[in-house]
């Protein structure tokens, strides 16, 4: 019979990480520790309001499969038990990584998946002044990042843009609005986007407002972040994206993110590969898809003050397996 541990963390973070919703000072995060016949395991998401949900409720709907946890929960059946979310990641990723533990493998190996010696990772650009993101865009340049996701609201995109653009010439740029613009002026601001080489803009526009970008042209690949969560997203992102964001504490774990993953494909969608504001363990889990995607944005840990141990090796932009 399994034990199961259920409980949160908080993780400062070393500099306030600011977003198009607000700034945060620390990770909340909720991990789930599984243990049987002496093999120990760990999962772990970060519950996020955007899609309603708190510390206390992913915790509640983790306590509400524990019994079948304790009795032998298979992957497959948590699938069925649970919605897409946190709190199916943790309880997913857990489950992962006890079955990899007890075989003896790496995740990856598991899922089918052989991973590079280093993963190219954006680095982010929090929002702030123009010149103050300009200025972390050439501190993480001259570390050595060479992919740089920069966050946006819907103020000074132009100077902020520019700004970013003139002290990073060489660097591929993306840009997140995380939701924060509306369809009056998006045909300028992604032309702007594009004359500034820009490589992709990431979820423009409210998801209740994807409408707006059907049959709208748009000279760089607009991709779907908070409007994909599983595979039954794609269908009304066809014709208005063409990349999604896969998060396993969107899609409720890595279950169901190989099968998001390949369906996008099929469907003509391109890929990449996000996160939230975690710890290494939670990158872990995600890093069996970080070989098939066209970016990879997996710096959460690096925002940290202090990381879980063992910490996965993070430099400027690259990811050591």
């Amino acid at each position: 019979m399994r034990t199961v541990k259920v409980y949160q963390e908080a993780w400062p973070l070393h500099t306030p990480f600011v977003i198009a919703r607000g700034t945060r000072s620390e990770a909340v995060v909720v991990v789930v520790e599984l243990e049987e016949d002496g093999i120990k395991a760990v999962g772990e998401c970060t519950p996020y309001p955007r899609y309603g949900e708190s510390e206390a409720s992913v915790l509640a709907q983790i306590a509400t499969i524990i019994p079948q946890l304790e009795l032998g929960m298979t992957r497959e059946e948590l699938q069925q038990a649970l919605p897409a979310g946190a709190a199916r990641n943790a309880v997913d990723s857990a489950l992962w990584d006890l079955e990899a533990r007890r075989k003896g493998v790496f995740v990856a190996h598991l899922a089918g998946v052989e991973l590079p010696e280093m993963i190219t990772t954006a680095q982010t650009v929090s929002i702030a002044a123009p010149e103050q993101m300009a200025a972390a865009a050439a501190l993480l340049w001259e570390k050595g990042a060479r992919l740089l996701k920069v966050k946006l609201d819907d103020r000074l995109i132009t100077e902020r843009m520019v700004a970013i653009r003139a002290a990073v010439p060489e660097a591929v740029l993306i840009v997140d609005a995380n939701e924060a613009w509306h369809s009056e002026g998006l045909a300028a601001r992604c032309q702007l986007l594009a004359d500034l080489n820009v490589a992709m803009l990431e979820q423009p526009l409210p998801a209740s407002e994807d409408g707006a970008l059907a049959n709208f042209i748009h000279p760089l690949p607009i991709c779907a972040d908070e409007s994909c969560h599983t595979r039954e997203s794609l269908a009304a992102l066809k014709g208005r994206y063409e990349m999604i964001n896969v998060k396993l504490d969107k899609t409720g774990g890595l279950t169901e993110a190989l099968a998001l993953m390949r369906a996008a494909r099929e469907q003509g969608f391109d890929v990449m590969l996000g996160c939230m504001l975690c710890t290494s363990r939670a990158i872990a889990a995600a890093i069996p898809l970080a070989a098939m995607v066209r970016f990879a944005d997996l710096d959460g840990p690096t925002w940290l003050a202090v990381d879980v141990e063992p910490a996965l090796h993070f430099a400027a932009g690259k990811l050591y397996p």
